[in-house]
C-alpha cells in the first residue's frame, strides 16, 4: 500500500487482516489488491468516494461476497467467510446500509431473530427476550417498547435497531457502514459514546462515514480507498483536505460552488395557505405555509427534525393530501395529491430515502432513468428502447454514474450514484422545478460537489429548486435564500449575510421550544433535522 505513515500509532493485538482482496463483477473490478488491518481497541475509518470498493469489501467480510483473490485473517489465521454465520462465530458483526430488519416482527424478535433464549422445554422465553431486548435498547438510549412493531419506527430509530442488534452479539470486530446518515446530533453522540465504551473493551472497530469531521472526533487510524485499490494508511488527525485529496485523487477548491442567479425569473413555485391537520388531538402536520421558488433560484428549507419538512415537500409533489391552500406551478394551480399532474406540471422530487421511494432497485439504471418518461418515449403502446437507451447514455455520461452498462441493476451501485440516478431520472424527465430532500445524504464530497455543480447547471438553465437538508452549511452554501421551518410553520426567511448558522438555529429552537422540548441538540454541529 503506498502512503503509509509511520506516525499511525500501532493499537493493540492484531484482530483482522485483509491482504492483497480482489474481487470482479461483469464488467467492474470492484476491489484490486485491498489490504487492512484492524487492531484490537482502535477505530479504523474507511474512507473513499461512492464506488470506491468500501461496501464490497464489508460485504466479504459479512459473508456476502468471496474474494476471488488474497487473504482474510482473524486472529492469525487464514479463514474463509462463507455466510453471516461464519462471520458471527468469527465475532464478526456489521451494521450494513440497508436495514436487515423484518417489519412484520417486533423490535425484540428481530433483535435476536435465529438467536432466542429458550426455556427449558425448548420454547421460546419471551420474558427473557423482551428483558435482553430492553436493556440493549437502553444502552442505544432508544426510547420504543421491545414488543413494538419495526414497521412503525422511522428510520433513525431502525438504525438505532440495527446497532442494538450487533451489540447483542458480542462481537469482537464490529462493521459499521454509515451509521451516522440518518441520526440528529444527539443520536450521534449516543452512537460515538457506545463505540468509545466498546474500543475502550478491545473491541475493534471498521468505521465508514462521509462526514469528514467525525473521522478525527471518533477514528484513529484511516485507510483510504480509490477505484478499488487502498491508495493510503494515515492517521485520523490527518487534515481534511489531504484526506479529500487522497479520496479523489484532486483537489477541491469549493466545497459549495454556488453560483447565484443575476436576477431571478418568474416564479416557478407559489404556495399558499398550505396546511395538513393532525390526527385526533394531534397538532396539524403543517399549518399556512407560503413561500415562492424563482426559475435560476435555490431556496434552502431547513428546521428541527419533525418541524414538518419532508411533509410539505410530499405535499408539493401529490403523494400526500393536503387540507387547505394552493400550489401553483408556472401560473397553473395544481390538483391536489396527484402527482401525475405534478410531473405534467415540470415537478420532480428526488425523496429523502432513495432506496425505498425514488428506486425500483432490481430494475436496470436504464428503466430507472427513464421511467419519468415512459410517455415520451411510447408510440401506440410500444416503448421506444432505442430512444429510451440513447437517452440514458446521455444523461448517464453527464452524471459519471460509475456502472457496468445501463443494464445493471440499480441495487448494485453505490449509495452516490444511486442518487445520480434519482437525479438523472429528472433531468431526462425535463424537470422545471426540482425538489431535493436530502440530496448529498450518504455520498461522498466528490459526488457531493458534483451534485452541486449540476444544481448550478439546472438553476442557470431557469430550473428552480426547493432543497431540504439536514446539513445546515449545505443549506446555507447552496441556497440563495433560506426558509425555516418549526412545529409545521414557517417562522423565517434569511437571506444574504443574515442567513446564518447562528440565525437558522436561533429561529428553529426559539420557535420549537428549544430546550423545552429537547430538540436543540438536533441543531449543533451541522445536523438540523
Amino acid at each position: 500500500m503506498t502512503g503509509v505513515n509511520d506516525d499511525v500509532p500501532a493499537g493493540g493485538r492484531e484482530l483482522l487482516r485483509v491482504e492483497g482482496v480482489t474481487k470482479s463483477f461483469p464488467g467492474v473490478r470492484a476491489l484490486d489488491g485491498v489490504d487492512l488491518t484492524l487492531r484490537a481497541g482502535e477505530v479504523h475509518v474507511l474512507l473513499g468516494e461512492n464506488g470506491a470498493g468500501k461496501s464490497t469489501l464489508i460485504k466479504m467480510l459479512a459473508g456476502a461476497h468471496r474474494p476471488d483473490e488474497g487473504r482474510i485473517v482473524v486472529d492469525g489465521a487464514e479463514v474463509t467467510v462463507r455466510s453471516a454465520q461464519d462471520a458471527e462465530r468469527l465475532g464478526i458483526a456489521t451494521i450494513h446500509q440497508e436495514f436487515n430488519l423484518v417489519p412484520g416482527l417486533t423490535v425484540a424478535e428481530n433483535l435476536f431473530l435465529g438467536r432466542q433464549p429458550r426455556t427449558a422445554l425448548g420454547l421460546v422465553d419471551r420474558r427473557a427476550m423482551r428483558a435482553r431486548a430492553a436493556e440493549l435498547l437502553a444502552r442505544v438510549r432508544l426510547g420504543v417498547s421491545p414488543a413494538a412493531p419495526v414497521a412503525g419506527l422511522g428510520i433513525a430509530q431502525l438504525q438505532m435497531v440495527e446497532i442494538a442488534k450487533a451489540l447483542s452479539l458480542d462481537a469482537r470486530v464490529l462493521i459499521m457502514d454509515e451509521p451516522t446518515a440518518v441520526l440528529t446530533s444527539e443520536e450521534v453522540a449516543t452512537l460515538f459514546g457506545i463505540v468509545r465504551e466498546l474500543r475502550a473493551s478491545g473491541v475493534g472497530v471498521v468505521f465508514i462515514t462521509h462526514h469528514l469531521e467525525e473521522i478525527a472526533a471518533l477514528g484513529d487510524r484511516v485507510t483510504v480507498l480509490r477505484d478499488g485499490r487502498s491508495v493510503a494508511e494515515v492517521p485520523a488527525t490527518t487534515p481534511e483536505d489531504d484526506l479529500i485529496r487522497l479520496m479523489v485523487g484532486r483537489d477541491i477548491a469549493e466545497q459549495y460552488p454556488r453560483r447565484p442567479p443575476e436576477e431571478p425569473g418568474a416564479p416557478r413555485l407559489r404556495v399558499r395557505g398550505l396546511g395538513r391537520g393532525g390526527g385526533r388531538g394531534e397538532r396539524p402536520v403543517f399549518t399556512d405555509i407560503g413561500f415562492e421558488v424563482r426559475a435560476g433560484e435555490v431556496v434552502g428549507l431547513a428546521g428541527l427534525v419533525g418541524a414538518g419538512r419532508t411533509e410539505v415537500a410530499r405535499a408539493l409533489f401529490g403523494v400526500d393530501r393536503y387540507d387547505t391552500g394552493t400550489v401553483e406551478v408556472d401560473g397553473r394551480e395544481l390538483a391536489r395529491g396527484d402527482v401525475r399532474a405534478a410531473m405534467r406540471a415540470g415537478l420532480g422530487l428526488v425523496p429523502e430515502d432513495r432506496k425505498s421511494q425514488g428506486l425500483l432497485l432490481d430494475a436496470s439504471l436504464r428503466d430507472n432513468l427513464t421511467l419519468a418518461r415512459l410517455d415520451r418515449d411510447t408510440r401506440g403502446g410500444l416503448v421506444d428502447r432505442r430512444a429510451q437507451r440513447r437517452a440514458a447514455a446521455e444523461v448517464a455520461e453527464r452524471l459519471k454514474v460509475r456502472m457496468s452498462g445501463l443494464e445493471q441493476s440499480a441495487r448494485t451501485l453505490s449509495g452516490g450514484n444511486q442518487q445520480k440516478i434519482v437525479i438523472g431520472k429528472w433531468l431526462l424527465a425535463g424537470a422545471r422545478l426540482l425538489i431535493l430532500d436530502e440530496p448529498t445524504r450518504g455520498v461522498d464530497v466528490g459526488a457531493k460537489v458534483e451534485i452541486y455543480q449540476l444544481v448550478n447547471e439546472l438553476t442557470a438553465a431557469g430550473c428552480a429548486v426547493l432543497m431540504i437538508s439536514s446539513d445546515l452549511p449545505e443549506v446555507l452554501g447552496m441556497s440563495d435564500r433560506v426558509l425555516v421551518m418549526a412545529q409545521g410553520r414557517l417562522v423565517g426567511e434569511l437571506a444574504g449575510e443574515a442567513a446564518t448558522q447562528d440565525a437558522v438555529m436561533e429561529l428553529a429552537v426559539r420557535s420549537a421550544g428549544g430546550v423545552e422540548n429537547g430538540n436543540e441538540s438536533a441543531m449543533e454541529g451541522s445536523d438540523v433535522g
